[in-house]
C-alpha cells in the first residue's frame, strides 16, 4: 500500500491517451466480486424457503435493514430508488474491506468519490425536476431573484463537499498506514497492523460508507420535496 496511484497500462484510443491505474483495475475487481455474489444470490432466490435459515437469513436482513434504513429516510414516495443506493453503499462498504488486503481502495482516489457525487448530485436534480417540475426551479431564485448565485453556488457545492468528505477520510486512513509501515521495522508490525486496519478500514471506513449514503438521501428528499 502506497500513496502514489500506480498506472498499469496506457492505450491509445483514437489518438486519445488512456490510462488504466491502480484505482481503475482495484474498481474492476470489486465489481467482479459483487456481481458474483449477486449471481449467487440470485441462483439461491430460488430455493429460499418460507423460513429462512442460514445464507438466507443472513441475506433477508441485510436486505431488509438497509430497505427500512433508506425507506426511512426517502420516504415511500421515493423507496423505488433505494436498490441504486444499496449499490453504492455495498461498493463504498466493499472498497474500504479491500485495504484490510493491503490493496488501495478506490475511494481513496477523488476521481472516484467525485463520481459517486456527481452521480448522487445527477439523481437528485432529476427526482426534483420530477416530482416538483417548475417548482424546483424555482427554488433557486427564492427568496428574492437576487440570491440565484449564492442558491446555485450553495447546490454545487453538494457534490464538491460529499466527495471531499468520503475521499479525505479514506486518504487519511491510507496515509497513516503507510506512514506506519515506512517507519516502523517489521517484527514491530506484527500484529499491530491487524487492529490498525480494523479501526481504518472496517470501522471508519463503515462509517464513511453510512455518512456518504445517507446525506445523498437526505439530499434527494430535500430535492423532490421542496
Amino acid at each position: 500500500m502506497g500513496l502514489d496511484i500506480k498506472n498499469y497500462w496506457v492505450l491509445n484510443i483514437f489518438g486519445f491517451e488512456v490510462w488504466i491505474t491502480e484505482t481503475i483495475v482495484n474498481t474492476w475487481i470489486i465489481m467482479l466480486i459483487l456481481i458474483i455474489l449477486a449471481i449467487i444470490v440470485r441462483v439461491k432466490l430460488r430455493s429460499f424457503k418460507d423460513i429462512p435459515t442460514g445464507l438466507q437469513n443472513i441475506i433477508e436482513a441485510a436486505i431488509e435493514f438497509f430497505d427500512n434504513f433508506a425507506t426511512g429516510t426517502l420516504g415511500e414516495k421515493l423507496s423505488y430508488i433505494t436498490p441504486w443506493y444499496f449499490m453504492v453503499f455495498a461498493f463504498i462498504l466493499s472498497s474500504s474491506l479491500f485495504s484490510v488486503f493491503g490493496l488501495r481502495a478506490p475511494t481513496a482516489d477523488f476521481a472516484t468519490t467525485l463520481t459517486l457525487a456527481l452521480a448522487s448530485f445527477v439523481l437528485m436534480l432529476f427526482m426534483g425536476f420530477k416530482h416538483q417540475k417548475g417548482r424546483y426551479l424555482k427554488t433557486f431564485f427564492e427568496p428574492h431573484p437576487i440570491f440565484f448565485p449564492l442558491n446555485l453556488i450553495g447546490e454545487l457545492a453538494k457534490p464538491v463537499s460529499l466527495s471531499f468528505r468520503l475521499f479525505g477520510n479514506m486518504l487519511s486512513g491510507t496515509i497513516i498506514l503507510t506512514l506506519y509501515y515506512s517507519l516502523t521495522p517489521i517484527f514491530v508490525q506484527i500484529g499491530i497492523p491487524s487492529l490498525l486496519h480494523a479501526v481504518f478500514d472496517v470501522v471508519f471506513g463503515a462509517l464513511q460508507t453510512y455518512i456518504f449514503v445517507i446525506i445523498s438521501l437526505m439530499y434527494v428528499r430535500n430535492a423532490a420535496d421542496q
